[in-house]
């Protein structure tokens, strides 16, 4: 009986040292470079985030599942910024970039209230090359769904750092820690670029 107790203890510091839906710090994962089309049908790439702290998920407005809950929390964490005084700007890259043109991009995200003065949809790219960018750039999944029109893609919200590099990865659907956001957040915007 001790046996089985010793191991189970041991399999549950193993499961909780993975990280599962809490936040990893420290990722560094530089992100790669990308030029790509807003919801205006703009051009936005990682120029445009140069010096800046940003953060980034990815959805898809046909999503029948997790992409709402993850939108209308970011669009929390957006306001919780804005009330903070923080700089911070907002990436959200389809996963299905040929039905989320750009104007089908701005409906989805105004059905949110998302304050687009920092907020961007990105699309504008074909479905590999998102998903080698999403995995190669974020280490998460991008797949399509064998008979379905949905995708397969993580759930996470990326926090970037002013010098493009991933920090830190959060929950983007439930218990979704927005005071250690917002921590992460303030100490990224005091560091020099």
């Amino acid at each position: 009986m001790r046996k089985v107790i010793a191991i189970l203890a041991s399999m549950m510091i193993l499961l909780s040292a993975c990280g599962g839906g809490g936040s990893s710090k420290g990722l560094g994962w530089e992100i790669g470079s990308f030029s790509f089309t807003d919801q205006t049908g703009q051009t936005f790439g990682k120029d445009d985030l140069a010096g800046k702290v940003w953060i980034a998920d990815f959805v898809f407005t046909n999503c029948v599942t997790v992409c709402s809950p993850m939108t209308f929390n970011m669009t929390e964490l957006q306001k919780r910024a804005k009330a903070e005084g923080l700089e911070l700007e907002i990436v959200s890259f389809s996963v299905d970039p040929e039905r989320d043109k750009p104007e089908v991009l701005e409906q989805f995200g105004g059905k949110f209230g998302v304050d687009f003065a920092n907020w961007h949809f990105l699309t504008g790219y074909s479905f590999d090359d998102i998903k080698q960018f999403a995995n190669t750039s974020f280490k998460t999944i991008v797949e399509r769904e064998a008979d379905s029109d949905q995708f397969i893609h993580g759930t996470s919200f990326f926090l970037v750092s002013k010098s493009g590099t991933v920090y830190s990865r959060y929950s983007g659907v439930e218990d979704v820690p927005y005071d250690q956001m917002i921590k992460d957040i303030k100490k990224l915007n005091k560091a020099k670029s």
